[in-house]
């Protein structure tokens, strides 16, 4: 059994060093234990950083293409190398690398396709009170839309079994964590959550600049997830008030029509016809996204069975560079 330790890094060069001088090279139940490092675009001495402190393999990118893009390389690149457990955990050294046994034993024990570490938010005492609420509002409604109970939906500290780094397809360019726990929940995969331990922060989350515009983003992402993979389900539930708005206006319009006073309720007649082409037409849009909805769970399907059979190249919009220590590949749209 092998486990890969995925870290995305983008300027670490301060705090990589006592992230990976914490990181374990033996963990029970696994034969082997390597470090990966995706290098997203960092301008200072984060890969010279990394290869003095005994990573095993480094992927580099010329530019910055954010985390959730360095999280699929990173799991697809652990894939390629053997991995059977995924750890990813950040370079800040924000979460205890002493927890990593306890992350895995569900995986092992085959009781979890994806763990997710547990900060116990209530309990943090670096986090103010707004941003306790906020990712215990944001927990619940991933967790509702999933269907799976994850206390700390934010948490970046995961594992990842073989079957779920195939399954799992990151599409958003901003951030992992709310995606993966809906398409786990979307592809019936098992999802635990276990507690953590938390270090003292090394510096500030440079994931947003403030806690509005990480609501805001976070909100985007959970509903253009959600709709991907329920878009009948969203546009329904939209079209459903609209629709009685309409029919509602309609029946008051007939009412005054009945009773000889139609001809000054005109624009009743006027907006019931505009809420009720309006409500046809979102639920048109629905079924059309459901069909689409399909065609994806088979392109889903196929991407799965072309992992299984092989190393696949990842696709981007422009050239990149991948390189590690023993090889250099070339990606091409």
């Amino acid at each position: 059994m092998k486990l890969i330790i995925q870290i995305p890094c983008y300027n670490e060069e301060d705090t990589l060093p006592l992230t990976l001088s914490e990181l374990p090279r033996h963990v029970p139940g696994f034969e082997e234990v390597e470090w990966l490092v995706i290098n997203d675009g960092s301008i200072d001495k984060t890969v010279k950083v990394a290869n003095e402190n005994g990573v095993d393999h480094v992927i580099s990118y010329t530019s910055n293409r954010g985390l959730a893009h360095a999280f699929r390389i990173g799991l697809q690149a652990c894939l390629d190398r053997g991995a059977d457990v995924i750890v990813h955990t950040d370079a800040d050294n924000q979460y205890a690398a002493s927890s990593i046994p306890d992350l895995v034993l569900p995986v092992l024990r085959d009781e979890a396709d994806l763990v997710v570490g547990d900060r116990q938010v209530w309990k943090h005492q670096e986090f103010g009170w707004s941003k306790k609420f906020l990712q215990d509002l944001g927990s619940k409604v991933v967790s509702h839309l999933s269907r799976i109970s994850v206390p700390d939906v934010t948490s970046g500290f995961r594992a990842f079994s073989r079957e779920a780094a195939l399954t799992l397809n990151v599409l958003s360019r901003y951030t992992y964590t709310h995606e993966t726990i809906i398409q786990a929940g979307m592809q019936n995969l098992k999802v635990v959550s276990v507690p953590v331990k938390v270090n003292p922060a090394t510096r500030p989350s440079r994931l947003f600049r403030s806690q509005t515009a990480y609501v805001l983003r976070s909100a985007a992402t959970i509903l253009r997830v959600y709709t991907m993979y329920r878009a009948l389900r969203v546009l329904l539930t939209i079209a459903t008030p609209i629709f009685l708005a309409g029919f509602g206006l309609g029946i008051r319009f007939l009412y005054f029509y009945m009773t000889g006073n139609g001809s000054g309720h005109i624009q009743s007649l006027i907006l019931c016809a505009v809420l009720l082409n309006l409500s046809f037409f979102l639920a048109l849009i629905g079924i059309l996204a459901d069909l689409i909805g399909c065609n994806r769970r088979i392109l889903e399907d196929l991407l799965l069975r072309v992992r299984l059979n092989g190393s696949i190249i990842t696709i981007d919009k422009t050239s990149s560079r991948i390189s590690d220590k023993k090889k250099t590949i070339k990606y091409y749209k």
